[in-house]
């Protein structure tokens, strides 16, 4: 390896915000577009011929590979803004190029939607030509969404809506809380900073931080109660306007999901909330309290006050990815070694972490705020997930099927970050191995039971905004407390403040994909047993990662031997996560902590 880089190098693209190449790329960018559009648009052959369409598919295609609607500009101005969010140099370009794109959308619309619109009986000739064989699922899953489509202009009219109505609110809120700071033990921190003291080892600190990180929220809530009013208001008059009968039914297409296999997800992990009701209690125990006060319950337990460098985290990720195969590892090495993971938390940066890829010719970046703890290191290796899954599928498919669903996203990152943390176990002594379950349960309760606890509520906000109307904000915060409670029992305690720690949860606004992430971690498990029963399997795993969107889901994950609408299959998931819970209880007895 030359050398570790932990900042985005985003020259890649162009020198910086000034550089006259933007406007040039935008202006190519839209001249490429409306070739197309020109070409296609007063056209209907493409509607009655197989081998018409295949010619128009193809020529898309190669448009969402190189160009999209904003080209390698837009590309770069979110990730620029992901590192500055309230430039506002930024975000007068990013007005510009929204324009450009909310234009090319709005008027490229059209061919996706007549293709939809092919009548019934003539889509079976479309599936079955062998010229379209490279585009089959994707017509399959544009003609089950003609029912849900308006006309051409109310589509414009919507997409023009979306970001006045939705996204001004949603990048208002988190803009606000990202220029947060809060003085904790004399030092100055940003809102990355304060979360991560929430789980500080001392108590006073963790308590200090707590009640600052309340205010913030506190200060903030009255803004939040009408933005996320003004966002359930726009999902509840899109949905009636489109024809959903649920509020996740939309999640549901867009994943390629059958919402009874959804419910039926949701249904089986409500139904083991013991597991983390028992392993708070547990914790509660193992820390000498009555009850884990709210913000508690992400601390972290043990002796140790290991911190883990950037350069450890790397070596940890990276060989457990060349234990396994050395394609995983070599991408995200990479990736570090083009300047494609920005690493640290700094002032105006994006909080949280993400991996995100445009087309099919950009590069992937991952977004990280590490600061030494393990959580920072399965943040890592889970990023480290997403980005391999990403880039298998980019090399595999064609842009319009390089897709990765939520439906198989998480298995990737949650698959990558279990075989990480398995290293970390490693050959360990039973006391580092309690503190060691411990945060594996930590991560597995918060991945499984709180994200469709956060499901749950997330239904409830809209059930009772579409029955009630406006909701204020002792109302949502009523909802939140009552969802969380229902998954963490009684020995979490629901402190003064808790009730508004739903302003920041970015997850209720982007409506229902949390449930992707029990589900994700739960096939991850299957998964990670095949390897473990045979490495070979490892290139079963890899052809699942290569898949993108080219099968449904259901159809991937049946190909490995798993059948994700049978309840028995989840099941077997969480009583993998019961047994590591029982394992943790014997070991805290035995060794005296109880």
């Amino acid at each position: 390896m030359t050398k570790i880089r932990t900042e985005w190098d985003l020259n890649v693209f162009f020198q910086d915000l000034n550089d006259p190449a933007i406007e040039q790329n935008l202006r190519e960018t839209e001249q490429k577009n409306y070739e197309f559009i020109n070409k296609w648009k007063d056209r209907t052959d493409y509607l009655k011929d197989p081998k018409v369409l295949a010619e128009a598919l193809k020529e898309y295609e190669v448009l969402g590979a190189v160009y999209g609607e904003t080209g390698n500009a837009g590309y770069f101005l979110g990730l620029a803004q992901a590192l500055d969010q309230a430039n506002p140099n930024i975000k007068a370009k990013g007005e510009k190029i929204e324009e450009i794109s909310d234009k090319i959308t709005n008027d490229i619309k059209f061919f996706e939607e007549r293709v939809s619109k092919i009548p019934l009986d003539d889509q079976a000739k479309f599936l079955s030509d062998p010229a379209l064989r490279d585009f089959k699922h994707l017509l399959e899953t544009m003609f089950a969404s003609a029912r849900y489509l308006l006309s051409e202009s109310e589509e414009k009219i919507l997409n023009i809506m979306g970001s006045t109505s939705y996204s001004r609110w949603v990048e208002m809120l988190s803009e606000f809380l990202s220029t947060e700071h809060a003085d904790v033990k004399g030092k100055t921190r940003n809102i990355a900073e304060l979360m991560d003291l929430l789980s500080d080892r001392d108590g006073k600190t963790r308590d200090e931080a707590a009640e600052k990180f309340n205010t913030i929220l506190e200060k903030h809530v009255n803004t939040a109660e009408h933005e996320l009013d003004a966002v359930l208001k726009f999902k509840k008059e899109i949905d009636k306007l489109r024809g959903f009968e649920r509020p996740d039914s939309a999640r549901h297409l867009a994943d390629d999901m059958d919402s009874g296999t959804v419910d039926s997800l949701v249904e089986s992990v409500k139904a083991s909330f013991d597991i983390s009701k028992r392993y708070y209690e547990l914790k509660a125990k193992l820390m000498g309290v009555p009850k884990l006060k709210y913000h508690e319950r992400n601390v972290q337990l043990g002796e140790t006050d290991k911190k883990y460098s950037f350069e450890e985290s790397f070596e940890l990720v990276t060989k457990t990815l060349d234990g396994m195969d050395p394609t995983l590892q070599e991408t995200v090495t990479q990736m570090l070694e083009s300047g494609n993971v920005d690493v640290f938390p700094k002032e105006g940066k994006s909080d949280g972490a993400f991996c995100t890829h445009g087309l099919k010719s950009q590069p992937i970046f991952i977004l990280l705020n590490l600061t030494g703890r393990l959580d920072d290191v399965v943040t890592f290796a889970h990023e480290s997930g997403h980005a391999i899954h990403f880039e298998l599928a980019r090399r595999a498919q064609n842009s319009l099927n390089m897709d990765t669903s939520l439906a198989t996203a998480e298995v990737a990152s949650t698959f990558v970050e279990d075989f990480v943390l398995e290293k970390v176990f490693g050959e360990v002594e039973d006391e580092e191995r309690l503190w060691l379950l411990m945060e594996k349960l930590n991560g597995l309760v918060s991945t499984i039971q709180r994200q469709i606890a956060c499901y749950s509520f997330e239904m409830d906000l809209h059930k009772s905004f579409r029955e009630i109307g406006y909701l204020p904000k002792e109302k949502i915060g009523e909802l939140f407390s009552k969802n969380m409670a229902d998954y963490m029992g009684d020995f979490v305690e629901l402190s003064e403040g808790s009730q508004n720690w739903w302003v920041y949860w970015d997850h209720i606004r982007r409506y229902f994909y949390v449930y992707s992430y029990a589900r994700g971690i739960l096939i991850s498990m299957s998964l990670q047993e095949m390897v473990r029963e045979d490495a070979g399997n490892i290139e079963k795993i890899k052809g699942f990662l290569s898949a993108g969107s080219s099968q449904s889901p259901a159809d991937i994950f049946k190909g490995l031997g798993i059948d994700i609408a049978d309840k028995e299959f989840w099941a077997k998931g969480l009583d993998k996560q019961r047994a590591l819970l029982d394992e943790a209880w014997k070991l805290a007895e035995k060794l005296g902590k109880l």
